[in-house]
């Protein structure tokens, strides 16, 4: 039997960015404030990434109405892209894509 690709986590958490408290929904992998996110899953909710490092939303693709961010870690380098959520900061989005033009 293959384990599942995805496991809905619903956990709250304090940004280690920021410092802002973020309420889970399940679905959440980074913070809505800032952005940044960090490398704790291998597959979505798995928490099984022994890495820990701090994810740098480094571009954003606007495709289809929706953003995706981009995401590296600054420890080891893992690259990842999710979707942004509605709760997003719109002008850290804006701020992300300027810098990756």
């Amino acid at each position: 039997m293959t384990p599942k690709r995805f496991q809905r986590k619903k956990e709250n958490f304090v940004c280690g960015k920021c410092g802002a408290t973020v309420r889970g929904s399940g679905y959440t992998d980074h913070c809505p404030k800032c952005l940044w996110s960090k490398h704790i899953d291998i597959n979505p909710g798995d928490r099984a990434a022994v890495c820990q490092g701090m994810m740098k939303p480094e571009g954003v693709e606007f495709k289809k109405g929706k953003y995706d961010i981009f995401y590296r870690c600054e420890k080891c380098g893992y690259q990842h892209r999710v979707k942004a959520a509605k709760k997003d900061n719109f002008e850290e989005i804006l701020k992300i894509s300027q810098h990756a033009s």
